[in-house]
């Protein structure tokens, strides 16, 4: 998950750069991509939640697509286990 003080302010960048970082490690990257409708209404962003700065937290559609991106998570994990 990354955040930005403004709409435009590289989220997507920012991810895809962490994953660069991941696969150097070997880390096994686990994105939502848009295998759930949280996404679009987060902002449409497929690698991974982000959100805009604001006083009172994050919106309601950010926590969707956070659960979203960590249920994923876990039911790969769950295959790579079996």
């Amino acid at each position: 998950m990354t955040s930005a003080q403004n709409n435009n302010g590289g989220q997507e960048g920012t991810i895809t750069a962490i994953y660069t970082s991941a696969a150097h490690w070997g880390g096994i990257i686990v994105p939502v991509g848009y295998t759930d409708d949280s996404v679009y209404a987060q902002g449409g962003n497929p690698y991974g939640a982000s959100g805009t700065a604001r006083n009172d937290g994050f919106s309601n559609e950010i926590e969707n697509a956070v659960k979203a991106q960590a249920k994923r998570v876990v039911e790969i994990t769950k295959k790579l286990v079996d």
